[in-house]
């Protein structure tokens, strides 16, 4: 490929940096990416791709192999690719937020040097095993439990709605050590391993699909622990910056649907005028471009605070809840506008307005978002326990 994108070490400016991915991007993701948005498999050869032009691993280390760069960048280049190439920007995603950001933050020199450079070179894929069938959203009532056999540990319990899990080659799992919160870790499990297994894929309305994991006696190494009891914490204040990476790709994916039915409102002709001319079609897109620059602007906030490459929860769960429903509501809004096009699968907007709605869901739902503003507002927490 002949355009090649600058090291973000190598730019002068962010708008330097940004101009090279959007040549990149149309250059080679926009051909083929309402294709790709169709295809359920993992596109390995983008992955590759991404992986030979330095955007897979941009915040980690330069000395783990990434390209040391800060957050602000990772989050602009998500949504210039995701404009160009929704399913690109997916594993934008798992190259740089999610799982992979919280092994690289907590992984040992030996774990980090068996798996980053695959995992940097779109050569493997690393996927996380959180939820259980009893244990979406209440993360701290998970029942996958390990157990100590000499220089072994041993894995029992299922998880499901793992992204990715189809295609992973390794998988972030978080286990239970003991009883309690205090006793929740996690540990690194490889595809393959003697005991663990994956059910027949399942598809989201996205056409993403997902298997459930399988963990019956799985043996794996003690070495292969990534966090021990007292881990939860840890994990989950990483779990900030997969939200950041959800809020990007919802506000790209918005806008990419806002710009496709602007653009076809401006051409296409009814009643002997264009469609941008009727009032009721203006005043939607002037709402949607109200509340799509609103939840930017909080997503730009979020990310601008960031302390040590870690947001804030108050913020990012504030931009989370803001760019999730201004992105499904552009998306919604650019079918309509469209008709049958918007709404038909030669045009990606229909599969923007899927994929954003999944993001409500995805990564902490829009209703668990709003618990923890209101938590913020009063100053008190807000158990959603039943009481004991």
């Amino acid at each position: 490929m002949t355009t090649t994108v600058a090291h973000p070490a190598d730019v002068t400016a962010t708008q330097d940096l940004l101009d090279s991915v959007n040549a990149f991007a149309r250059k080679h993701l926009a051909p083929g990416a309402l294709e790709r948005a169709h295809d359920p498999r993992y596109a390995w050869d983008i992955a590759r791709t991404l992986g030979e032009q330095g955007l897979l691993g941009l915040t980690i280390a330069e000395a783990d192999g990434g390209q040391g760069a800060g957050l602000a960048t990772a989050v602009a280049v998500i949504r210039a690719v995701a404009r160009h190439c929704p399913k690109s920007a997916d594993i934008l995603q798992a190259g740089n937020f999610g799982a992979i950001r919280t092994f690289a933050q907590f992984g040992t020199p030996e774990q980090k040097a068996t798996y980053l450079p695959d995992l940097l070179s779109g050569k493997a894929l690393i996927a996380l095993g959180m939820s259980e069938p009893e244990a979406g959203s209440a993360a701290t009532e998970l029942t996958t439990s390990v157990t100590e056999d000499g220089d072994d540990i041993v894995i029992n319990g299922t998880k499901i709605w793992s992204t990715h899990s189809v295609d992973a080659t390794l998988f972030l799992v978080y286990v239970r050590f003991g009883p309690g919160t205090g006793n929740i870790g996690s540990v690194l499990v490889e595809r393959g391993d003697p005991g663990f297994s994956l059910g027949t894929p399942s598809s989201y309305m996205s056409g993403e699909t997902w298997a459930q994991l399988y963990f019956d006696g799985c043996r794996i190494p003690r070495s292969r622990i990534l966090l021990g009891p007292g881990g939860f914490k840890k994990q989950m204040s990483g779990f900030n910056v997969e939200r950041i990476g959800n809020a990007a790709r919802s506000l790209a994916l918005g806008r990419l649907a806002f710009d496709l039915a602007r653009d076809h409102v401006s051409q296409r002709t009814q009643f002997g005028r264009t469609l941008n001319e009727f009032q009721g079609v203006q005043w939607t897109f002037a709402e949607t471009a109200v509340e799509l620059e609103a939840a930017e602007a909080l997503l730009d906030r979020a990310v601008r605070n960031a302390e040590d490459g870690l947001p804030s929860a108050y913020e990012t769960t504030v931009a989370k809840l803001a760019a999730n429903k201004a992105g499904f509501h552009a998306a919604d809004a650019a079918m309509q506008m469209m008709g049958a096009l918007g709404y038909s699968t030669e045009s990606l907007v229909e599969y923007c307005m899927r994929r954003t709605r999944g993001w409500m869901i995805a990564g902490g739902s829009i209703e668990m978002m709003k618990n923890r503003v209101a938590e913020e507002i009063f100053g008190r927490r807000f158990s959603q326990r039943a009481p004991r």
